[in-house]
């Protein structure tokens, strides 16, 4: 309510943000300073432990100066949480959730623990490879996997290291896409219409004339652009959008069908009141097109003409679990730590003389991640994430990758699939469908429980469907882990 407080609260974020944003690394032998993106390609490629201890260290330690702003920023966010009923700004943020604060922070602990043993056989497998490649001297038994060895700046996702250091049988595949989209000629249109025609597959209707007209799906050429991905609901009924700079790559194929699933969400809920216009809460907008990814199979990319009808061999099939457990496993600690620690600094419960200290005790407690070299509390790591200084609660994307595998299952058990879970494309079923739009249309005009309800049938996220759907991959890290010291100390 205080003019000035209000004022300053913003030129503090602007600043946070800004900040990281501003952000350069000058590293010897490089021609210029780089940005967080390309230190992080140089992050995904290198293979030497020194370079990335330096290009690791160098970006962290950009982050430092933001302290003290931040600490700030955090009083006066927790007084503005205050004036609405609050206790502190992580009360607020949670309380978006139809549940208690503390009863949604121990329901994101009870979805950790279900999915923590895959994530644990997953991480020792990771440091038995890398200490092979690096020496125990380097990645010991037992102790926590070094920050920088993973590929991602973060450690947040490790598929950048997949090919050369962790792909189970080198000799085994499952082709891609991506030699028939260049072969075939795919545009973006042709590749935007692909994931539309999954869409209207399972009873949903064509995008509007307005769609093709406005999206912005390549690179212009008389403008510098944003590319990074992006839905857009211009006027909460019509006007959907996308902005993306598509290449012929089944990595954009996939991404493209993501982002469509913003869309079909934002059609689906228009009818909805305006302040039910949204998601059953903040981790279903982001699940929705990563569940029907899962049905984008190498089964449904041979019915497209995109991959040959070849049935994929038992090494093969762990190879695609593994590759993909690298990105939707590996990240899920991560995506909790981030909320995990800021809940707790907005409560009072870590001070900001234990601000660094406390955001390595959360990562070496859920990811088995540790920092290279020393850090004290001269340094501010978490604010080397783009979420933080940016003040975007993070706890969406934990959800999201939890959600997308339950969604998944309930729309294969409603099309009558009997196979493997992670064989299972649900392309053409109607019956699928009618159930995936009855809850999308449902936008946020109810407890998300009970949207969450009308297709699984269940009012509680499950995460015991990602060891299911994983678990070729589970049983083969078992024989593969025999043997090895897992977990870490804490």
């Amino acid at each position: 309510a205080d003019a000035a407080q209000r004022a300053e609260l913003t030129r503090l974020a602007a600043r946070l943000e800004s900040g990281f944003g501003a952000a350069k690394v000058c590293l010897e032998g490089q021609d210029h300073c780089m940005s967080v993106d390309e230190l992080g390609e140089l992050m995904a490629k290198s293979r030497d432990y020194d370079e990335l201890t330096r290009i690791w260290t160098a970006w962290h330690d950009t982050a430092a100066p933001q302290r003290a702003d931040y600490a700030r920023f955090v009083e006066l966010a927790n007084a503005g949480a205050r004036e609405l009923g609050f206790a502190d700004m992580g009360a607020l943020w949670r309380s978006r959730y139809d549940m208690g604060p503390e009863a949604f922070q121990a329901e994101a602990e009870r979805l950790w623990q279900q999915v923590r043993p895959l994530y644990v056989a997953l991480h020792c497998y990771t440091r038995a490879r890398l200490a092979a490649r690096y020496g125990a001297d380097k990645v010991r038994p037992g102790e926590p996997i070094p920050a920088q060895l993973l590929g991602n700046m973060w450690a947040q996702q490790w598929g950048r290291i997949y090919d050369d250091l962790l792909k189970p049988f080198p000799g085994a595949s499952i082709e891609t896409a991506d030699r028939a989209l260049a072969d075939q000629h795919w545009d973006a249109v042709r590749m935007t219409r692909s994931a539309e025609s999954f869409y209207t597959s399972l009873g949903f209707p064509a995008l509007p004339a307005s769609f093709w007209e406005r999206s912005m799906l390549v690179r212009p050429r008389d403008r510098d652009v944003v590319c990074h991905a992006s839905a857009w609901s211009i006027d909460s009924d019509q006007d959907v959008r996308i902005k993306m700079c598509m290449q012929p790559t089944e990595e954009d194929l996939f991404t493209i069908y993501h982002e469509l699933g913003h869309v079909y969400y934002y059609l689906s809920y228009r009818d909805q009141p305006y302040l039910f216009r949204g998601g059953a809460h903040d981790g279903f907008h982001e699940a929705i097109g990563d569940t029907i990814n899962l049905s984008v199979t190498p089964g449904y990319l041979a019915s497209i003409g995109l991959v040959r009808p070849v049935q994929p061999s038992r090494e093969a099939v762990i190879n695609q679990q593994m590759k993909m457990a690298l990105d939707k496993i590996a990240f899920l600690p991560f995506g909790k730590v981030v909320d995990e620690w800021r809940w707790k600094v907005f409560a009072g419960e870590i001070r900001p003389e234990d601000y660094n200290r406390s955001w390595w005790a959360l990562r070496r407690q859920y990811q088995g991640i540790a920092p290279p070299v020393a850090r004290d509390e001269r340094s501010f790591d978490a604010a080397a994430k783009y979420h933080v200084p940016a003040n975007t609660p993070y706890t969406r994307y934990f959800l999201s990758f939890i959600l997308q595998f339950q969604l998944h299952k309930a729309l294969c058990d409603a099309a009558g699939w009997k196979g493997p879970l992670h064989e299972c494309s649900v392309f053409g079923s109607k019956e699928a469908g009618q159930k995936f739009q009855a809850m999308l249309a449902a936008g946020a005009s109810q407890p998300w429980q009970d949207t969450l309800q009308k297709l699984t049938g269940t009012r509680e996220m499950d995460a015991s469907v990602i060891i299911e759907y994983f678990q070729p991959l589970m049983k083969w890290l078992e024989e593969q882990n025999k043997g090895q010291t897992c977990g870490w100390t804490t």
